[in-house]
């Protein structure tokens, strides 16, 4: 009897040791069950964070353009067309550049400060010249020019002026002509009289910094005023304050007979020359395609100059005579000071 019990509990302890086994196993299998579920369930939340990380960028550039577009020389600047967006691309635009940075991206784009909202895209060159000397569409040297002393040109395809000494190019800059209904008179004249604030005959409320007259009988002149990145003057030639207040200490005024009714000598050669593309894409953003698109060549500058600087000569030579006879005549009726008595020495 006591054989048996023993045999029993050996059987049940038995089948427990191949139960637990079994529960082991089976554990072990769910557990692996559990870590493959999880290894799978990671891997899913990982391939969703991989792609949420890879599509942030992408969101952004779908809310907010690229603001610098490289594209070697000239880059290009966008604007966005929703208003707070702007305002938070230029607060980047000011914190990149400086203020003469700023100006001199500006005027490449025929814009000054009042005006930087009229454009969609800024052409912005890689290296910044303040002095815009090395963006300058204009030849370094003409040699067609030696002989004037003093030159002023400005280009209606390109809405661009420029400053010639005696065949070399000291400044260049930009400037608003004439509007399609308004254009500025074409060809060569003088630079007759100026002021330093005129007032418009076409309206008493527009205020002319720095006036400097060219056409004295139709008004035109050039003279500081607003860029707002397209020919807009009535017929007049706009300027950037700086540049209205150089030339205006630059050029040369004619000068008058007694009695000012006529001219005895004529200011300096003035040029303006050229077609505007109306309608047509803005001559500078071809720049970001070709950094040489807007220039403008030696050849053709002295095909259209070489007719005309034998006049150019003459009236400067006159007016050199005018000058000095006039500076003569001064000096001879200039009265003349009393010495004043030595006074005694005392021993």
């Amino acid at each position: 009897m006591k054989n048996i019990s023993v045999k029993k509990s050996f059987l049940y302890a038995c089948l427990c040791a191949v139960f637990l086994v079994s529960c082991k196993k089976e554990i072990e299998k769910i557990s692996d069950t559990f870590k493959d579920t999880v290894s799978a369930s990671e891997a899913q939340e990982a391939e969703k964070d991989s792609l949420k990380k890879d599509s942030v960028p992408v969101v952004k550039k779908e809310s907010v353009p690229p603001v610098m577009q490289e594209n070697g020389f000239y880059n290009a600047f966008v604007l966005p067309k929703d208003k707070k967006m702007r305002d938070s691309v230029y607060a980047a635009f000011g914190k990149k550049y400086s203020v003469e940075e700023r100006t001199a991206i500006l005027a490449l784009n025929r814009l000054d400060s009042k005006s930087k909202w009229n454009s969609d895209t800024l052409v912005v060159p890689a290296k910044i010249d303040t002095t815009l000397m090395s963006y300058s569409p204009f030849p370094m040297q003409l040699d067609v020019l030696n002989g004037v002393k003093k030159f002023v040109i400005f280009s209606y395809p390109i809405q661009a002026f420029a400053v010639y000494s005696n065949g070399s190019l000291v400044r260049w800059g930009p400037t608003s002509m004439g509007k399609k209904a308004a254009q500025t008179t074409r060809g060569l004249t003088f630079a007759n009289w100026k002021k330093k604030l005129a007032i418009s005959t076409v309206s008493s409320e527009w205020k002319l910094p720095y006036n400097f007259n060219i056409h004295n009988i139709g008004g035109i002149g050039w003279h500081e005023y607003t860029l707002p990145g397209y020919p807009a003057s009535h017929s007049c030639l706009r300027l950037l304050r700086k540049d209205a207040q150089w030339l205006y200490s630059y050029a040369d005024t004619w000068i008058l007979n007694p009695g000012g009714a006529t001219t005895k000598a004529r200011g300096t050669a003035v040029m303006v020359f050229g077609d505007y593309n109306w309608g047509g894409r803005k001559p500078w953003r071809k720049l970001l395609d070709d950094p040489n698109a807007n220039n403008i060549s030696v050849e053709e500058l002295t095909k259209l100059l070489e007719p005309e600087v034998p006049k150019m000569l003459k009236e400067q030579s006159n007016r050199e005579k005018v000058a000095d006879s006039i500076k003569t005549a001064k000096a001879m009726t200039a009265p003349v000071q009393n010495e004043k008595p030595l006074e005694p020495q005392s021993n």
